[in-house]
């Protein structure tokens, strides 16, 4: 049975940023899809709009799972600031 037939929960997030592109390509090496428990999908809405999905069985794995990514976006967009000044 694949993760996808047993999810039980589901978070979706859209960050709006004029530096979507470079932080979308950023985070594409973290991007392997589904890891045992959860499932996360990065996805560039728009120009300005990069869209996380995250899939998982329980609510430990979604917690794991969101705090990663919502890190590395956060680490993403400080070092673009950075890079900026």
């Amino acid at each position: 049975m694949s993760l996808k037939s047993e999810i039980v929960h589901e978070a979706v997030f859209s960050f709006q940023t004029s530096d979507a592109g470079l932080i979308y390509e950023s985070l594409l090496p973290e991007a392997d899809g589904e890891s045992g428990r959860s499932f996360s999908e990065v996805i560039l809405g728009s120009d300005t709009e990069i869209l996380l999905r995250v899939s998982a069985r329980d609510i430990h794995a979604m917690r794991a799972a969101l705090n990663t990514w919502l890190r590395l976006i956060n680490i993403a967009n400080e070092m673009k600031e950075v890079i900026d000044s």
